[in-house]
């Protein structure tokens, strides 16, 4: 069942992201964007930063690291231009990126 969350992920995805405002080059990749869309970032937070989750900046995860912000995440996998087949990466942090 759809909620709140839903639409402040889809409306984050779309409007930080997809159409950016600020003169940002925007995220174009239609599977990248649907990924951004899906994937719960605050899953891969402390809990105590989990409602910051819609944040388009790097917000901290313990031991001097961050999650990067979901814009810079987007045009790293845009750039990548993965059409099936295996990633690795190395140094994934939290996660986030990978399970993108």
């Amino acid at each position: 069942m759809p909620g709140l969350g839903d639409e402040r992920r889809r409306l984050m995805t779309h409007d930080s992201l997809h159409i950016p405002d600020d003169g940002r080059r925007p995220i174009r990749c239609q599977r990248v964007l649907g990924a951004l869309a899906a994937v719960r970032r605050e899953v891969f937070l402390p809990e105590d930063l989990r409602h910051r989750w819609a944040e388009d900046r790097p917000l901290p995860i313990g031991h001097g690291q961050t999650i990067s912000q979901p814009y810079v995440v987007g045009i790293m996998l845009e750039l990548l231009e993965v059409n099936g087949g295996r990633v690795l990466e190395i140094g994934a942090g939290c996660g986030y990126q990978a399970a993108l």
